[in-house]
């Protein structure tokens, strides 16, 4: 099986640091969550490969090693969306698929919503349509911990708390089967070193920014009622920041339909690896078949 390499592509305003494989016609760009990285999705690139897709996964701005403005008016998911269209041309994509988790969901609504006649499917991963259910005085506090500490004196908060507010129990038991992308011997071990690995190279602008941006951020439901592109909903089961949103994306975008994956919380492609794989290429054959 193809191994995944790496490059630099500019994107409109920015270099973004891609991992790819896989060639030919058949585009598929997988856009990861906030704080995350290209290596939320590296794992699956060669088998989404193997069945013929040409699967590129980007760090987006201010994350992993792509560029990061020091701007924070730089930062938001207007301009995420636009970076996944630009980043599209620089593939020399015409049209292609699309996956977009949490956040990276997000920007990849408002790439939808912008050149819908491109995208060939859509899929939404634990994502939501509006602003972010999450306790927002918990999370104004960690902008101020990032303005005062850097990303490093966060680690320690959300390791303090006993990890992320996204993560439930029933996920964290899910990823105890295998290591992280880092590997090791040490399967716990290596979920924490690969969780800090993406905080610590997330810029801090983009997340004092992004923060209060996506709480506030406007509710796209309206919008996504005419949007004429196939899509797949699919969340964890114990996502619970995302459940309900997901059960309402799916429920609003025109032939929508919705998989719940068993077990997982809000990061299935870890904590159901093979189920989430599984989800997303029947989808994305059945999508093509009915194209063709």
């Amino acid at each position: 099986m193809e191994a995944s390499r790496t490059r630099r592509l500019r994107a409109g305003q920015v270099e973004l640091e891609v991992a790819e494989a896989g060639t030919g016609g058949r585009p598929l760009l997988l856009v990861h969550g906030f704080g995350g990285a290209k290596e939320d999705f590296v794992e699956h690139l060669p088998a989404l490969a193997e069945a013929g897709w040409h699967t590129v996964a980007p760090d987006l701005r201010g994350h992993g090693t792509s560029d990061a403005p020091a701007e924070e008016d730089a930062y938001n998911l207007e301009v995420l969306g636009s970076d996944v269209v630009a980043l599209a041309d620089a593939l020399g994509w015409d049209r292609f698929a699309l996956v977009g988790h949490s956040m990276g969901g997000m920007a990849a609504q408002l790439a939808a919503l912008a050149v819908p006649e491109r995208i060939v499917a859509l899929v939404l991963m634990g994502t939501g349509h509006g602003p972010v259910e999450i306790d927002r005085s918990l999370a104004l506090a960690s902008i101020e911990i990032v303005r005062s500490g850097g990303m490093p004196a966060l680690a320690e908060a959300i390791a303090a708390l006993g990890g992320s507010p996204f993560a439930s129990p029933e996920g964290e038991r899910a990823r105890k089967t295998r290591p992280s992308p880092l590997g090791g011997d040490d399967i716990e071990a290596s979920w924490a070193a690969f969780a800090d690995a993406k905080l610590l190279a997330s810029s801090p602008v983009m997340y004092t920014a992004m923060v209060p941006h996506m709480l506030d951020q406007p509710d796209r439901l309206g919008a996504l009622e005419g949007l004429k592109v196939p899509t797949l909903v699919v969340v964890g089961e114990h996502d619970t920041s995302f459940f309900e949103a997901s059960r309402r994306l799916a429920a609003t975008i025109p032939g929508a339909r919705l998989v719940v994956l068993a077990g997982a919380g809000h990061s299935p492609q870890h904590e159901a690896p093979e189920a989430w794989r599984h989800a997303v290429l029947s989808f994305l054959e059945e999508t093509v078949a009915q194209a063709s």
